[in-house]
């Protein structure tokens, strides 16, 4: 696959209308891109798993994606657990109701807070790491450099990057909702008198099968998006070190979102 964008307009709009049009446009051929991107890597994933040179590629990205990304995904998870646990708690303890503090801090990690942390730690981590990469590529005619030895960009530099997040999101959510529940114990012992083990067994007791699924769920749409916009962004980086930032800077505006519009949409289906 030849990794040509469609070219940008250069002259302005005549009306308002035509400017509609155009940027309609320019979102469907955006989205076109993004996905014929995805298809093509997708079928490439065995072949990153075969061959040598890409599975070293993905072994890499593993790592950038899980070990480099735990102490920020651990500060803001924990985070994340204890701002629930104290918001919540301080209500619930207007109803003298504290000993459900457990339950109502996993509930919102497992189905939505967690992934949601995750997908946001990943885009910002990740996302804008693989852009600017793959946009500095294309700027120094690496990537066309590949395509001259007959290498193909989508198979040697995207589906790599993609397979990493589809391994590494839904196991960076799950560790996000273990250490937002204990960020919760943390603050409900410490602040608000609940007993940790009383909690612990209140959050067990809530978590179900089904949330867990669904939290996985999100967590793996998270990475799969973050992963296409990023390498679409950078593969479609214009010339200049002007066009790396703003390709960086897209990718991390989609990615939000898409996490915040397909979070609510998996949701609203699930949970009819």
């Amino acid at each position: 696959m030849t990794i040509v964008r469609e070219p940008i307009w250069d002259d302005a709009p005549a009306t308002k209308l035509q400017g509609f049009f155009r940027h309609i446009t320019q979102f469907l051929s955006s989205l076109g891109w993004a996905a014929r991107i995805l298809s093509i890597s997708i079928f490439y994933f065995p072949s990153v798993i075969v061959r040598k040179d890409s599975r070293s590629q993905l072994f890499n990205q593993l790592y950038i994606t899980g070990i480099r990304t735990l102490p920020v995904i651990t500060v803001v998870s924990l985070f994340t657990g204890m701002i629930l646990a104290l918001q919540v708690g301080l209500e619930l303890r207007r109803f003298n109701q504290e000993i459900y503090l457990g339950a109502a801090v996993m509930i919102s990690l497992i189905r939505e807070m967690a992934p949601f942390s995750c997908g946001m730690c990943l885009a910002a981590c990740v996302g804008s790491a693989i852009a600017a990469e793959l946009g500095t590529m294309k700027v120094n005619d690496e990537v066309a450099a590949l395509e001259i030895m007959s290498i193909s960009p989508i198979r040697y530099l995207a589906s790599p990057r993609i397979l990493a997040l589809v391994f590494m999101a839904p196991l960076l959510g799950f560790f996000c909702c273990i250490i937002g529940t204990v960020g919760g114990g943390v603050v409900g012992v410490t602040q608000l008198g609940v007993d940790f083990e009383q909690y612990m067994a209140s959050a067990i007791s809530i978590a179900d099968t089904k949330d867990l699924f669904v939290g996985l769920l999100k967590a793996l749409v998270f990475g799969i998006v973050i992963g296409t916009v990023s390498v679409s962004e950078g593969f479609g980086t214009e010339v200049g070190a002007t066009g790396v930032g703003r390709s960086t800077q897209r990718s991390v505006i989609v990615s939000f979102l898409l996490i915040l519009m397909l979070g609510y949409m998996i949701t609203r289906v699930c949970y009819r």
